[in-house]
Order: C-alpha cells, then sequence, then structure tokens
C-alpha cells in the first residue's frame, strides 16, 4: 500500500547518477569490537589492503552482510545490527528520467516497499535529497531508529515525526562507537548539475513546516561515511559524485561504493577518488540505476546516457587502479566479494 506522507516549503537538489550480486561475509569468532578497534596494527587478509598508520583501525574478516537498496542506499547487518545508509525504497516519478523534471511532486512513503529492510537500529544519512532522506522518517519511526546526519537532516527528520530525542547531528571528522560498528563521518560535496550548480541547495539550521514536495527537501551538507564492523571489510559510502580527496586521504576501506557521475561538471572525480584511498581492493558503482521504478532484478540504469556512464565508470577503474575489483550490485542480494 502507498500511503502519503504530509511532509512545507525550503529551498531548492541534483540527483548524481545497480547491484552484482549481493556482498555476505562468513561470520567467525572474533574478539570484542574493542579490542579489534584498539588493535591498530592488526590487518585484514583481503588483497591489496594497505593499512598506512594514520588510516581508521582495519576491522577483522567476516561477520558482514551488505547489501544495496538502490542508488545510494545500503543496508548492514553485522552480529544482529541493522544500518542503514540513504535508505530509500520508495518510488515515484518526478519527471526527471524523462526531462520533464518536476520540483513540486509530492513527497510520498511506500510503506509496503520500506518492508525489505526492518529491524534498523541506526540510519546514516548522506545528505537531505529526497533520494536519499524521503523514507528514513517512516522508517525510524517504525524501528525506533536512531538517525545520524548533517543538521539540515536532523530538522528535517523532525519536521517529518522523528522525535528530537533519536537524532543526532554530524558535521564530519567524528568517529562514533556504535557497539558492533565504529562510524567515520567525513566532510563530502555534493554531485553538480551540467551547468556547475547544485539541485535545491540550502540548508535548515531549525525545524521547518513539514516538508511536502520534493523541493522541500534541500542538500544541506552532504557527508561519507567509513563504516568498520568489529568484523568484516571496511566500507566507505558516499552519497555523491563528487569528492574531497583531502577529507579521504588516509583512509584504507576495503570496499568504496561510489555513485557514478552524472555529467562532466567535476573534474577527475574517479582518479582523484582512487588515489586519495589507496586504489581500494573494491569498487562498487552506485546511484547509476532508475530510482523512479521499483526495485526489481537486474537492475536498469536511469537513463542511456547513464547506461553508458557506467561501464566507462567501470572500465575507468580498472584502468586507474588494475588491481581493484569492480562489483556491480543487484538489488536487496548479499554483495559478493
Amino acid at each position: 500500500m502507498v500511503t502519503a506522507t504530509k511532509l512545507g516549503p525550503a529551498d531548492n537538489f541534483s540527483p548524481a547518477g545497480a547491484v552484482a550480486p549481493g556482498m555476505t561475509f562468513s561470520r567467525n569468532p572474533h574478539p570484542s569490537r574493542r579490542t579489534v578497534v584498539a588493535a591498530a596494527g592488526g590487518s585484514l587478509s583481503l588483497p591489496l589492503l594497505r593499512t598506512p598508520a594514520h588510516a581508521d583501525p582495519a576491522p577483522r574478516r567476516g561477520g558482514l552482510d551488505l547489501r544495496w537498496l538502490g542508488t545510494t542506499g545500503w543496508r548492514f547487518e553485522h552480529e544482529g545490527h541493522v544500518l542503514a545508509v540513504d535508505p530509500y525504497l520508495t518510488r515515484f516519478r518526478t519527471g526527471l528520467a524523462a526531462g520533464a523534471f518536476d520540483p513540486s511532486t509530492p513527497l510520498r512513503v511506500d510503506e509496503e516497499a520500506c518492508r525489505a529492510v526492518s529491524d534498523v537500529r541506526t540510519v546514516l544519512v548522506t545528505h537531505s535529497h529526497w533520494d536519499h532522506v524521503a523514507d528514513v522518517p517512516h522508517l525510524a519511526v517504525r524501528d525506533g531508529a536512531r538517525v545520524l546526519g548533517s543538521l539540515t537532516t536532523a530538522s528535517l527528520v523532525r519536521a517529518m515525526g522523528v522525535p528530537e530525542a533519536s537524532t543526532s547531528t554530524l558535521r564530519g571528522g567524528e568517529q562514533l562507537d556504535l557497539g558492533e560498528y565504529v562510524v567515520h563521518a567525513l566532510p563530502a560535496l555534493h554531485s553538480r548539475t551540467a551547468s556547475w550548480s547544485v539541485l535545491f541547495p540550502g540548508v535548515r539550521t531549525t525545524v521547518p513546516e513539514p516538508p511536502a514536495t520534493i523541493s522541500d527537501l534541500p542538500e544541506g551538507d552532504t557527508l561519507g561515511f567509513h563504516v568498520r564492523p568489529c568484523s568484516g571489510p571496511s566500507v566507505l559510502v558516499l552519497g555523491a559524485s563528487d569528492v574531497d580527496d583531502r577529507a579521504l586521504q588516509g583512509l584504507r576501506p576495503d570496499v568504496v561504493t561510489a555513485p557514478v557521475p552524472s555529467n562532466d561538471a567535476t573534474h577527475d572525480y574517479l582518479p582523484r577518488l582512487l588515489e586519495a584511498l589507496g586504489r581500494p581492493p573494491v569498487v562498487v558503482p552506485s546511484h547509476w540505476d532508475d530510482f523512479e521504478s521499483p526495485l526489481s532484478n537486474p537492475p536498469r540504469p536511469a537513463t542511456p546516457d547513464l547506461a553508458r556512464r557506467l561501464e566507462a565508470f567501470e572500465l575507468d577503474v580498472r584502468r586507474i587502479s588494475p588491481r581493484s575489483r569492480v562489483v556491480r550490485p543487484r538489488y536487496l542480494e548479499p554483495l559478493p566479494l
């Protein structure tokens, strides 16, 4: 059942741009998370991993189930703790792919589609555009989850019904101990339109009237998240196809999920990203799928142009970082590595 969620006016967005089969890791006995995090000298037995002294501590292998929710949405599960990043499962037409984009498209939540993700304890939000945050209030209230994101994100989800006590504001730079995960919030950048602008720019420093249309959800500020389970590979999740490469220096994630650019406005996005991360072992393209249609495998690129850009992205990863492996995801399936 699709229910309309009345969400009031705001500023102006720019959407950024599919899952090689799922990503499962066997659960192995492991010490407590605090022991692992303290063991900064520990290393993963994944290929090509390089961990300089100033990098985030590496987790141990095994124990993580990672699934793509479309766009830049991800579901992590480790030892029963479900963490979601940008969980957007509702799909509705805005005219974007058809070239007739309507900023006044009403917001709504498909409660049935949202059942694909359950028992969520923590929700991380990279930025506040509708295809990243619109389902977050429903999931947070339904499951009693905590929402972590920018001040804009916190203000908007409170306007959409999330209790203030269930929100936490991040600026980038924080390293948060969530029990089964350590999450490093990173300052990041939103992708640009072909005219070098951001769609629906703006911030919300106080709780606004409930958002009603997609344009009522401005970008705010953009964050990235380096998620480190107490056992299993570490994953860097980016929410848009631009990068502050200086903020990523020294990180050595085992996996990076990187949105595919929808235009050429940003200079050397992929080379700068891969170089800053030390050419990570696994690269997963995201935000290339049709996020206006219900989830159905195999995922389809949003437009013919994005289909070409996805193929070019994968070829460029192999050219720039030949020892990295590209994994194209599928919806809701464990990401295989």
